[in-house]
Parts: structure tokens; C-alpha cells; sequence
């Protein structure tokens, strides 16, 4: 005689609970068998082994507030809030037709197990996969699906953190995004930084990848646009006006100086008179004296003595006492030149007046003789033997005078008829030049 066999698949407490039948092998065609495994009674009318619900025989079977749940073979006392997925229901036994187990049939002499994925004999779900297994199947969710009972219900992969900056869920799937300024890594889930410079940034002249984002930055001479990426000049002309002693002329990144006619620069801002007399760039002729001037050069005769003055050197003409006409003109004049900027400071010391011989006991005063009809200078002396000429109020060039600046000398010790007087002269003449440096 055989015995009865009983199997129980699967048992889950608190969430779920999913049972398998036992199956007691039916007995040979000679045997009459009525006794079965604990749990179970024999059916008069199957001629099987039945189970006792255990939850209806037993009075009080789970107490404390346990709910009873049957299943083959005995019973479970759970939670009130457990719930319990039953199994399918047992197939038959074999019969005599069929004396294989389920999920089995009979071929030749042994068992073979049934394909119910080939056969179709399932019941998965058109998007859950058949998997066959010894004696049964299961019914298999795609990836990025779980099941929960019969269905398969996306699983939302955004919940567990796969993305390092930014996770989008999608059926089956998700995918991961990252902040402006970063691209997916080669994993599909971390975030590197993107070298936008590499990568055509804007920046009209200068740029500077930083973590996530890029700085553009301009050259010398230029400053940042308020879009952040475009460089305009910086008109350094603008700031000050003394960048350059004359003129400051912008240009793009950067500015520089100019100079007028008759002067050079020196060094990068500074303006110097061009000394055509010496360079030799001047027309004067050979009866002519170059008399270099603030941005340009004068030809005077070289000599510019006059009657009743003879010339006695370079720039020096006297009055012979023994001509009557030198009785009451100076007995010499000196030829000096100089120039002088527009809109000077006054009062401003132009020229300082120096007697290069004194007789002993003279008596020396200083005065302007002529070519100041306008009072633009005055004479201040400093003691008996020089004097300064003074601007007395701003004058603006072009312009030229011609100034005789006169020394006067008493003597007291010489007397032939009162007081010895003799005077001299210095014949200045001052050009105005057209610019104030």
C-alpha cells in the first residue's frame, strides 16, 4: 500500500499568502485506500483526501484578536490586516488515463513535464513572459515592472536615487538628466561637467570654463557688455584729461597720444618741442638766424642793428657816443628771443635781466622801454644789478612782442655837469606759441 503525499508550495504572513494544494498520489487499481495525512479526511465521494478547514471545525482556533486562515494540511492565525492570495485550485489526480502527476503526462514508461508556455495552456497576461518550470509556470513582468498579484506594475526607478542630478520615470524605464552645464557620464546616471569653452561659448574674445557654467572675460582695453559675453573698447579717453599732455586719441583696446605740428612725443604721453634749428629742418637763408619756438622756428636777419647802431657782434649792436643822433638812445642793445605757452599762470616770471658790468658807485633802476602798450608785463627789480620781467595777466597765441627792456645807470661819482647817465637795452622778443603746455 502506498502512502499519501502532501505538498504545500508557498506560505507569505503579512502581505500575502499564496498556497499550492497537496496532492496525495492516488492508490493502484488493486488497492481501496481511506486513511490520510493529518489535516486532511477521505472523501467518500472523490475517493481523495480531502482538507479540513480547520477555521470552521475548531471552534476558537486563533485568539488575541488573530484572524484564521485555512490552507491544505492545517491552518495560519494572522493580523486582522494580512490578506491571503489563494493558490489555483489543485488539479486533478492522476487517474488511470493520466497517472502522472500535474504538470506532467505519461510517456512510455516515465513522466515528462508539460510545456504550458509552448502549448498556451497559462494564463499570463499579454505583457508578462511565460516561463515554464517542472510540473507548472510562472508568468514573468518585463524589466522595470513588478508584480503585485496577477498584474505588473511599473516600477518607479526615481524613488531609489539612480540619477545624480535630475530622474525621469517612464514606463518600464527612466532615464537621467542633467543641470545646464553638465552631460550624462558613459554609466547613464552620474553628471560631468561640460567645458563649454571647447564647445563654441559665446565669449567674444576670452573664455573660462568653471563647474557647471563658463565666465568669459575680456582683453586689456575692454570691459564686459551687460550680456556677460560680448567685449566693448573702453574709451580710456573718456576718464581724464590728463592721459595725454595734448590730445588722447581712442582707438580699440587701447588709446595713445598725439602731438600737435612742431612737437614729438616723449615717451607715451609727453609732448617736446622739435628744435628745427638744430635738426635743420628750416628754410631760413644764409643772412638769416634760426630762432627755434615753441612748436615752430623764426628766420631774423642776422644782423638787426639798425642806425645810428652798428653791429659789434652776433646779437649785439652799439651807438657810437661820437654820433649825435646816440645822445638820447641807449648806448647798446642786446637781440635776445623766446617763447612762451598760451594762458600761462600769472603772475608768472618770464625773463630775468642781468648787467654784466657795473661801474662803482652806479646806481642801476630797470624799466620797460617800449613794446608793452598794453601793460601785459611789468618789470620787478631785485637789486642793483638784475631785475624780472613779470607776465601780468594770461595771454593766448599765436602772437609776438618785441620788448625793450632798458638799464639805466646813475653815477654820482662821475660829474661833469650834475650826474653821469648812460643806459643799455635788451631788445627781447617773446612768441606766444597756440597751445598751453
Amino acid at each position: 500500500m502506498q502512502g499519501a503525499c502532501v505538498s504545500i508550495w508557498c506560505v507569505c504572513i503579512c502581505v500575502s499568502v499564496l498556497l499550492r494544494s497537496a496532492i496525495s498520489q492516488p492508490p493502484t487499481e488493486s488497492d481501496t485506500y481511506t486513511e490520510c495525512t493529518d489535516g486532511y479526511h477521505w472523501d467518500l465521494q472523490t475517493e481523495h483526501c480531502k482538507d479540513i478547514n480547520e477555521c470552521d471545525t475548531i471552534p476558537d482556533a486563533c485568539k488575541g484578536g488573530m484572524k484564521c486562515f485555512n490552507h491544505y494540511g492545517g491552518y495560519l492565525c494572522l493580523p486582522r490586516s494580512a490578506s491571503v492570495i489563494p493558490a489555483p485550485e489543485p488539479a486533478i489526480t492522476p487517474t488511470e488515463s493520466n497517472p502522472c502527476p500535474l504538470g506532467y503526462e505519461a510517456q512510455d514508461d516515465s513522466c515528462v513535464d508539460i510545456n504550458e508556455c509552448e502549448r498556451d495552456e497559462h494564463d499570463c497576461q499579454p505583457s508578462q513572459q511565460c516561463i515554464n518550470t517542472l510540473g507548472a509556470f510562472n508568468c514573468q513582468c518585463p524589466d522595470g515592472y513588478r508584480k503585485v498579484g496577477t498584474e505588473c506594475i511599473d516600477i518607479d526607478e526615481c524613488r531609489y536615487r539612480y540619477c545624480q542630478h535630475r530622474c525621469v520615470n517612464v514606463p518600464g524605464s527612466f532615464s537621467c538628466q542633467c543641470e545646464p552645464g553638465f552631460q550624462l557620464a558613459g554609466n547613464n546616471r552620474s553628471c560631468i561637467d561640460v567645458n563649454e569653452c571647447e564647445m563654441g561659448a559665446p565669449c567674444s574674445q576670452r573664455c573660462y570654463n568653471t563647474y557647471g557654467t563658463f565666465l568669459c572675460r575680456c582683453d586689456q582695453g575692454y570691459e564686459l557688455d551687460a550680456d556677460g559675453l560680448t567685449c566693448k573698447d573702453i574709451n580710456e579717453c573718456g576718464f581724464s584729461s590728463f592721459l595725454c599732455q595734448f590730445q588722447c586719441v581712442n582707438e580699440p583696446g587701447k588709446f595713445s597720444c598725439v602731438c600737435p605740428e612742431g612737437y614729438q612725443l616723449q615717451g607715451s604721453r609727453l609732448c617736446q618741442d622739435i628744435n628745427e634749428c638744430e635738426t635743420g629742418e628750416h628754410q631760413c637763408t644764409d643772412t638769416q638766424t634760426c630762432v627755434n619756438i615753441h612748436g615752430r622756428y623764426q628766420c631774423v636777419d642776422a644782423n638787426r642793428c639798425q642806425e645810428p647802431y652798428v653791429q659789434v657782434s652776433e646779437n649785439r649792436c652799439v651807438c657810437p657816443v661820437s654820433k649825435p643822433a646816440c645822445r638820447d638812445l641807449p648806448f647798446s642793445i642786446v637781440h635776445r628771443y623766446m617763447s612762451i605757452t598760451s594762458e600761462r599762470s600769472v603772475p608768472s616770471d618770464v625773463f630775468q635781466i642781468q648787467a654784466t658790468s657795473v661801474s662803482p658807485g652806479a646806481y642801476n633802476t630797470f624799466r620797460i622801454r617800449s613794446g608793452d602798450e598794453n601793460g601785459d608785463f611789468y618789470i620787478r627789480q631785485i637789486n642793483n644789478i638784475s631785475a624780472m620781467l613779470v607776465l601780468a595777466r594770461a595771454v593766448s597765441g599765436p602772437r609776438e612782442y618785441t620788448l625793450d627792456l632798458e638799464m639805466v645807470s646813475v653815477n654820482p661819482l662821475i660829474s661833469y655837469q650834475g650826474n653821469y647817465q648812460t643806459s643799455s637795452a635788451l631788445r627781447l622778443s617773446i612768441y606766444v606759441g597756440p597751445y598751453t603746455f
